[in-house]
């Protein structure tokens, strides 16, 4: 028998209709991704660095990529059109659980199999010892990685969810972070966010010194989760050309154009939506980042609904949210969630929020710990996640503002 988490008059709550807004960004998109990818390997900076026989380690992450199967396998191609021999190798640190089957599971879950791409997946987890860089952090690198002739990072180039530097998520956090495993994750993570750019900085500048790294291959997405730029970035240069990468992304980010919200619905986090499972730089919402480049929303309290498949029972994340359901409970894999939280030294992110029996209590919840706010009045919005924004859903309260920003769009009013 379920014990009521209300008083009875609560919940006869009455939760305002939700109106859909489609807010309005820029969206510059890349017609032809594999046609791009070919013209990046004509270039001799980068093809000059591929001989025949080469064994050409290419590492793919846990981050949630557009395109990311039509962008590996043509790189795979590609690479093969010169005469190397290429396979690819895990690079997502401690998600997955840090464990090889758990790793490959998450490539599968994106479509990166054996079966598709046609050549070897290793998600072994061994590492080597590149050596020391200042403060005696130790920096490992991927074993099998480092046995290539070749190394060919590809990964999203964004905003990092947890610290603010010219250098966040993108080619050289995935050589010190994705491709040190479990080990190397936990090792980097000893450092402190306030000075963690500066650390993967050094980190990266080691790893290009001491690995076979040939060059990297950049993806830069729009507002809208769509491919709009993908750059090779020889090794010589990745660093200081991902400095450049990120203010490009920046001012492609979408943002929530709410200013104001009493109880905002999330209907879904995971670890292919962004590594903390939502992007804090959307919703202004952390226990570790401090700062915020992107306006941001001042939201009172929040509910999740659910986790993403492709996530893999992965909540980190759910810990900021002050209402879940059952549902989210149900789906969560502790061990996965809890390497991952304890390898970047935030276990908040994985802190179990009031469960509520389903959608309709855990908002009626919400409404009920909610403090100073016009409760006849609600301001609620509703989002799929923190990727897709251009559909939202928000309350009556809120129309008058929609009205006023030529940047979003009612559809419905009935």
């Amino acid at each position: 028998m379920e014990m009521p988490l209300l008083l009875p008059e609560d919940y006869n709550t009455v939760i305002p209709p939700l109106y859909k807004v489609r807010q309005v960004f820029g969206r510059e998109t890349l017609p032809d991704i594999a046609a791009a990818i070919r013209k990046e390997f004509q270039r001799e900076e980068i093809s000059g660095k591929i001989k025949p026989g080469m064994r050409a380690a290419v590492a793919v992450g846990s981050r949630g990529i557009r395109n990311l199967p039509l962008i590996v396998k043509t790189i795979l191609e590609e690479l093969e059109k010169l005469g190397a021999i290429p396979f690819i190798v895990s690079a997502m640190g401690s998600h997955g659980g840090g464990t090889e089957e758990g790793q490959r599971e998450v490539l599968y879950g994106y479509g990166i199999t054996e079966d598709a791409m046609h050549v070897p997946i290793i998600t072994t987890t061994d590492v080597v010892c590149l050596g020391e860089i200042s403060g005696g952090r130790k920096v490992y690198f991927d074993k099998s990685a480092m046995e290539a002739d070749v190394i060919i990072p590809v990964n999203r180039v964004k905003l990092h969810t947890d610290f603010v530097s010219d250098i966040q998520s993108g080619l050289c956090k995935m050589l010190v972070i994705g491709l040190g495993n479990h080990r190397g994750c936990t090792a980097i993570h000893e450092a402190d966010f306030s000075v963690f750019g500066e650390v993967i900085k050094e980190a990266a500048a080691w790893i290009l010194e001491k690995a076979p790294v040939a060059f990297g291959i950049a993806v830069l997405e729009n507002a809208y989760d769509e491919t709009c730029l993908i750059e090779a970035v020889p090794a010589e240069t990745l660093v200081e050309r991902e400095k450049e990468l990120v203010k490009m992304a920046r001012d492609k980010m979408p943002v929530l154009m709410i200013p104001e919200i009493d109880i905002l619905i999330v209907e879904e986090i995971g670890k292919d939506i962004s590594g903390a499972g939502f992007d804090p730089n959307i919703l202004g919402k952390s226990y570790i980042l401090k700062e915020f480049v992107l306006p941001v929303p001042k939201i009172d309290k929040m509910v999740l609904l659910d986790i993403s498949p492709a996530s893999h029972g992965n909540g980190i994340g759910l810990g900021i949210f002050d209402v879940i359901t059952k549902k989210v409970f149900a789906q969560l894999d502790h061990e996965a969630m809890y390497a991952n939280a304890i390898a970047v030294k935030c276990v908040d992110d994985c802190k179990i929020p009031l469960i509520a029996k389903d959608e309709e209590e855990a908002v009626k919840i919400a409404v009920k710990i909610l403090r100073n706010a016009n409760k006849d009045n609600l301001k609620i919005v509703r989002i799929k996640n923190t990727i897709e924004l251009e559909e939202i859903m928000v309350s009556r309260a809120l129309l008058g503002q929609v009205e006023e920003n030529s940047c979003l769009i009612l559809e419905n009013k009935s």
